[in-house]
């Protein structure tokens, strides 16, 4: 149903892991009550952060209607809008995953996402047994607690991360936030760690001086060897 723009190194290392970043909203609105007509980001950040890994494979994907001609392919604003976290939307990503992975040689993954993206790997690692590791950064893991905080209309017909905590209880799950940021404030992913068990909690990192863009890429070295258990 959709073309995903993904990007892969023309060759990977001989390595069973690979690691897949899930690009953010993108430009998903002009103002307050009016969609984009093309929501592909101004700054990619997942693309930033998969290109800053420091070791190991990386692969990224973009999410759908992104660089591509919404009207060419028939994307509708409802795919970027309300519609950004549907059934369809969570399938393509799987089918894209399953291709990279393919491509790569790959056994086992880390799912990283940007933003909204965050909830769009949540979802896809939630119905895969082969994602070890689950990484977001910004992520919008709750997006019925992001509606009502920011005093916006339900994302009607998208699925939530907040309702696949139980599928994920057996990935080892990362969760960055910014303390400045002001999209997706840093209680987002600690109330969606605190519906866990508290043996299969995830990892809540606040960044305190980051906002909801700066400064992850540059500091994404770092975060990532914490997540490996390494030092850089």
């Amino acid at each position: 149903m959709f073309r995903l723009i993904t990007w892969a190194p023309t060759s990977f290392a001989a390595d069973d892991a690979l690691a897949i970043y899930i690009e953010g909203d993108g430009l998903a609105w002009i103002a307050s009550d009016l969609p984009s007509a093309d929501p592909t980001p101004v700054v990619p950040l997942a693309l930033q952060l998969a290109l800053a890994q420091p070791a190991g494979n990386a692969a990224y994907v973009a999410r759908p209607c992104q660089y591509v001609d919404a009207a060419q392919t028939g994307c509708a604003s409802r795919w970027w809008t309300a519609q950004r976290f549907a059934p369809d939307v969570i399938e393509a990503v799987d089918r894209a995953v399953d291709a990279l992975k393919v491509q790569a040689g790959a056994r086992r993954l880390t799912l990283v996402g940007y933003s909204g993206g965050g909830a769009v790997a949540a979802l896809v690692a939630a119905r895969r047994s082969d994602v070890e590791r689950l990484v977001t950064v910004a992520g919008n893991l709750d997006h019925g607690a992001w509606t009502r905080h920011h005093r916006l209309p339900p994302l009607d017909g998208s699925l939530d991360a907040a309702d696949v905590r139980d599928a994920l209880r057996r990935v080892r799950q990362w969760h960055f936030a910014g303390g400045r940021d002001t999209v997706v404030p840093a209680f987002i992913a600690e109330g969606f760690a605190a519906g866990f068990p508290v043996d299969t909690r995830p990892v809540v990192r606040r960044v305190a001086d980051n906002d909801h863009r700066c400064c992850w890429a540059e500091q994404w070295p770092r975060l990532w060897s914490e997540v490996h258990g390494t030092k850089e």
